[in-house]
C-alpha cells in the first residue's frame, strides 16, 4: 500500500497515472502544480475538515480562528473537557459541535485511534471513521488523504471532482457518485494523486479553489 509522504510521491504518482490512463497527460500539462497539503494525523486534523463541511472558506476560518484562541492547543482532551456551550462561542452548528464531541471522546478513550489509520486498508481506515455518527464518506475520505496519507482514495461525492471529471472528458452534466467511481477505478492505486490532479485541474478552470485542505 502506497502511503504519500511529500512531493516525491505526488510526482511518481502522477507519472504512474498518465501510464494507466494517457488521457490524463494533457489534464497534468493544463493543471500546473498539483498540491500536497499534508496535515499531520489526528484529531485536529479531523476537526478542521468537519470544521470545514459545507461552508465557505472564509466561514470555515473564521470559525477555526475562533476554536484557535479559545482553546490554544486543539487536542481530543481539550475539546472533550470544555464546558457544554463552549461550541456557541465558536459559531459552530450544533450537528458539527457534537461530531466533534463524539470524536473526541472517542479518541480519549482510545475506541479511535487516530494515527494508526495510515497503516490500515483504506476499506478498514473508512470503516472506523464512519462508524462515528456525524463523520460521512466524504470527511473519512478527505481525512485520509491529506492526514493519514492514502494513496489510493477518492471522494466520488465532491461536487468539485464531479465537475472537473466532466469539464476534462466533455461530458455534458457531471457524473454522479456511481459514474466517478466506475471511472476512478482506471487510477487505482494512485487515485488519492487523481484527485488532487483533478481540483487542480478545477481551479485552473473555474479559477475557484475547491481543494478542501487549505
Amino acid at each position: 500500500m502506497h502511503i504519500i509522504r511529500g512531493e516525491d510521491d505526488i510526482r511518481e504518482g502522477l507519472a504512474a497515472l498518465v501510464e494507466l490512463d494517457p488521457r490524463l497527460r494533457q489534464i497534468v500539462s493544463e493543471a500546473g502544480p498539483v498540491p500536497l497539503r499534508l496535515r499531520e494525523p489526528g484529531f485536529e486534523g479531523l476537526a478542521h475538515i468537519i470544521v470545514s463541511q459545507v461552508v465557505s472558506r472564509a466561514s470555515a476560518d473564521a470559525i477555526w480562528g475562533k476554536i484557535i484562541a479559545g482553546m490554544g492547543q486543539v487536542t481530543a482532551e481539550a475539546y472533550a473537557g470544555l464546558e457544554p456551550d463552549a461550541w456557541r462561542g465558536f459559531g459552530l452548528s450544533r450537528i458539527k459541535a457534537d461530531t466533534l464531541q463524539r470524536v473526541a471522546d472517542a479518541v480519549v478513550s482510545g475506541r479511535l485511534e487516530l494515527q494508526s489509520l495510515s497503516a490500515e486498508s483504506p476499506e478498514k481506515a473508512l470503516s472506523e471513521l464512519t462508524a462515528i455518527k456525524g463523520i460521512g464518506p466524504w470527511t473519512a475520505e478527505v481525512y485520509l488523504m491529506f492526514c493519514g496519507g492514502h494513496a489510493d482514495v477518492f471522494p466520488v461525492g465532491d461536487v468539485a471532482l464531479q465537475a472537473a471529471v466532466g469539464m476534462a472528458f466533455g461530458h455534458e452534466v457531471r457524473p454522479l457518485p456511481k459514474a466517478l467511481a466506475r471511472e476512478a477505478a482506471a487510477w487505482m492505486p494512485w487515485r488519492s494523486v487523481a484527485a488532487r490532479l483533478f481540483w487542480a485541474y478545477y481551479a485552473v478552470k473555474t479559477r475557484r479553489e475547491a481543494l478542501p485542505i487549505d
